[in-house]
């Protein structure tokens, strides 16, 4: 199955390199920009439409393979269930929100909603976090708690992603990253047809990441994916982590890094997300008012260029990931989280210095 899997990455991937310059032309002739303001980094106005073609091409990509695969897999015709008709309606409810905050801005608490809304069906199709896999000392989960965890961690996760959604090539770079990891653990588990999505998925974010960081914005060839693509793509990598996390014997069978594995791959943002969340109750600010206090904004006030800051940020996403995997086969999931806890901390003490030096040394210029 895994030339399908390649199949479903190439179309995504020439799809998008088709429509992206066709929606850049469609933003300029409709005057569909993200302005500039004061908490942004860039400082041109950018067509903000880019992660509009991010389902479309996900799931085209997607059915086309499924119809050539239905075929050729034997008795065991591909038939829709529950799960994936409740992930449509919900993908949808995410997408059509995205889509309408790029065209004509929704406020927080709308996009939050819906969030919610989206989350919800996941646990009602009986899709849910049911174990913490020793986590805390904490095992099985009945349903009502679980079902609650399930959305809590839904919405959590879309918001993160969202979040760091904060300069050129970030958002997309995590999300490949943490997509690629998910490929792997799904294929590894032989569920061909997440591996599918998933590929579809990953096929759009190159030539998207390709005009996002390459593409000149004086030529009209820049673009952003706007909330239409985080949102997206924020429920599909919530979606897998519940998916990967959940214990179904019918599915797969119990796999001791069932929570590790998900929450390593979206650490940056879900850790990046909690100390901004504290640093906002701390300040009693409100939790949906915007900054640039994340971590790409912290290392750029330490002197980094926004390219450093995305390779910067990348590297600690893949070292994490390289450690959290060396460190489970001896250690409990509880002190490898607060080993990362401390990392973190100590990595956000060394910016801040540097970001306090570099201060000291413009106040004496």
């Amino acid at each position: 199955m895994t030339i399908y899997i390649i199949g479903a990455f190439l179309l995504s991937l020439i799809s998008g390199f088709i429509f992206i310059p066709l929606i850049l032309d469609f933003c300029q002739r409709k005057g569909i920009y993200d302005i500039p303001n004061e908490r942004k980094v860039h400082k041109n106005a950018i067509p903000r439409l880019g992660g509009i073609i991010f389902m479309p091409n996900m799931l085209l990509a997607f059915s086309i393979v499924i119809l050539m695969m239905n075929p050729h897999i034997g008795h065991r015709s591909i038939q829709p269930n529950l799960w994936s008709f409740y992930f449509l309606i919900s993908l949808t409810v995410i997408y059509f929100t995205g889509f309408l905050d790029d065209l004509i801005g929704l406020n927080a608490m709308a996009k939050f909603c819906a969030q919610i809304i989206a989350a919800t069906l996941i646990p009602m199709a009986g899709l849910c976090i049911n174990t913490l896999y020793g986590f805390c000392g904490i095992h099985d989960i009945s349903y009502w708690p679980s079902a609650l965890l399930t959305v809590f961690v839904m919405v959590f996760i879309m918001n993160a992603i969202n979040m760091i959604d904060g300069i050129d090539g970030l958002c997309a770079s995590l999300s490949f990253l943490a997509l690629g990891g998910f490929l792997i653990c799904f294929w590894r588990e032989g569920l061909d047809l997440y591996c599918t999505l998933i590929a579809g998925m990953m096929g759009v974010l190159v030539p998207f990441f390709y005009h996002n960081v390459f593409g000149r914005a004086e030529q009209n060839r820049k673009i952003f994916m706007g909330d239409s693509g985080s949102l997206t793509l924020g429920f599909i990598l919530s979606f897998l982590f519940v998916k990967f996390a959940s214990y179904n014997p019918h599915v797969m069978p119990f796999h001791i890094d069932g929570l590790i594995i998900p929450f390593t791959l979206l650490i940056v943002p879900v850790f990046d997300t909690v100390r901004i969340i504290m640093v906002r109750i701390h300040h009693h600010l409100p939790l949906f008012k915007a900054d640039k206090n994340h971590i790409h904004h912290k290392l750029m006030r330490a002197g980094l260029t926004q390219r450093q800051t995305l390779v910067i940020i990348v590297g600690i996403s893949l070292s994490y990931i390289i450690l959290n995997y060396l460190l489970f086969q001896f250690i409990d999931i509880t002190y490898i989280l607060l080993l990362d806890i401390v990392i973190y901390v100590l990595l956000h003490y060394i910016i801040n210095l540097r970001i306090r030096h570099r201060e000291e040394v413009v106040v004496l210029l």
